[in-house]
């Protein structure tokens, strides 16, 4: 397991887009009626999370600066 415990750029960049995700797909579905083209940009977003994380830990942003 890695001493960083998820404290790096990469991960808090990929957790603050993912959080916008759900925040926008919750107010899709919250609108009357429902609005499925803002819910799937929520999820649209969620999934460009995952795929920004994993670039950017490539790109070294994943690591501790010891």
């Amino acid at each position: 397991m890695s001493d960083n415990h998820g404290n790096t750029p990469a991960a808090w960049t990929a957790v603050a887009v993912g959080l916008l995700g759900f925040a926008v797909g919750g107010a899709g579905l919250m609108l009357s009626p429902i609005s499925y083209p803002v819910f799937w940009v929520g999820v649209a977003l969620v999934g460009v999370a995952g795929v920004l994380f994993v670039v950017m830990a490539k790109m070294g942003f994943h690591e501790t600066g010891h």
